[in-house]
């Protein structure tokens, strides 16, 4: 299991421990979810977040 899938689940886990229910908590799945997948390509080397960053400071 690479980084990317780890930190998917990770996230999943933590929107579930979160969630309460309904439309919004799915909504919180989702992003939580999309949070987790971006942290572990990052860690994988696949997205460099430091290069987004440092592109959006200096604009």
């Amino acid at each position: 299991m690479n980084n990317a899938v780890i930190g998917l689940f990770a996230g999943l886990l933590l929107a579930i421990a979160a969630a309460t229910g309904g439309f919004w908590g799915f909504i919180l799945a989702v992003l939580l979810g999309v949070v987790g997948l971006v942290l572990g390509l990052h860690r994988d080397g696949v997205v460099d977040l430091g290069a987004l960053l440092r592109s959006r400071s200096r604009g």
